[in-house]
């Protein structure tokens, strides 16, 4: 179990093969495990550093009170000066894309970044704001502490199957199933502090992105993150796009091939750049 310190806490990493290097910044209430058949196909050519955001997996709670995605950029900034990794390209999904496009923007130290199923506000569009204004934050955390995590997971999966269609968690049950017991492992204190970080993201200065970028989504997300990814592709100097064939939202798991199919070309083409 290999931990490094980034700023006050004790962050489980894991560093796989040797080449390049690439961090894969995972979502929400999983953890670096999300990203293993990533490793497994890219670890031959490249150095592949995954870790467990602060508050989830083996890096586990801290004392902050609340969390914010400028935080969690600030740990993955502390994270690639420990591990001395030179322009890494930074991969993440969903809240890992959030944390990827707030490191990008404030520290131009990418050769590339890659956001999946992902959004730049949880205020960009009218979408956005009619579901902060009937789900609030207040009541969102409320919910949780009544409910706790577990319970409060169950009816989080049936309103997404409700109001967003069954494939946006994708068709494979090992999937759902990991994601569902990870998320319900959480203590209440721990999950609305990962909740208040999502829920209060807001755009960050996306002209100031000069890395290129690589923006994945499955072809069963959200019509919101479609939207989002348009926004991208009108704010961003150097971007790519692309669809993962019969995906939901953690694409990258449920169509793996696919998924570090298009990652690999993005990342072969800039390491013939480097």
């Amino acid at each position: 179990m290999a931990t490094v310190r980034t700023n006050d806490v004790e962050t489980y990493y894991e560093s796989h093969g040797s080449g390049p290097p690439v961090v894969f910044v995972h979502g929400a209430w999983v953890d670096s495990r999300q990203w293993t058949p990533q490793v497994e196909a890219l670890a031959d050519d490249y150095r592949v550093v995954t870790y467990d955001v602060r508050g989830h997996g083996r890096t586990g709670p801290s004392a902050e009170e609340r969390y914010s995605v400028e935080l969690f950029a600030a740990d993955l900034r502390a994270l690639i000066e420990a591990l001395d990794l030179d322009r890494p390209v930074v991969c993440g999904l969903s809240l890992g894309g959030m944390i990827a496009q707030t490191y990008a923007a404030r520290y131009d130290e990418l050769d590339g970044i890659v956001l999946a199923d992902t959004a730049v506000s949880t205020r960009l569009t009218w979408r956005d704001t009619l579901t902060s204004l009937l789900a609030p934050k207040w009541a969102m955390t409320s919910t949780v502490e009544l409910l706790g995590p577990r319970r409060y997971v169950d009816v989080a999966f049936w309103l997404a199957r409700v109001t967003r269609d069954a494939d946006w968690f994708g068709r494979d049950p090992a999937v759902a199933d990991y994601v569902r017991e990870t998320m319900a492992a959480f203590d209440t204190r721990e999950f609305n502090k990962v909740f208040g970080a999502t829920y209060d993201f807001r755009r960050v200065d996306l002209e100031a992105i000069t890395a290129p970028t690589l923006v994945l989504n499955g072809e069963f997300e959200s019509d919101a993150v479609f939207e989002h990814t348009a926004h991208l592709q009108r704010s961003l100097a150097d971007v790519r796009t692309a669809i993962i064939p019969d995906a939901g939202h953690t694409s990258n798991m449920e169509n793996p091939e696919a998924f570090t199919a298009e990652l690999r070309v993005f990342l072969d083409d800039l390491a013939r750049e480097r």
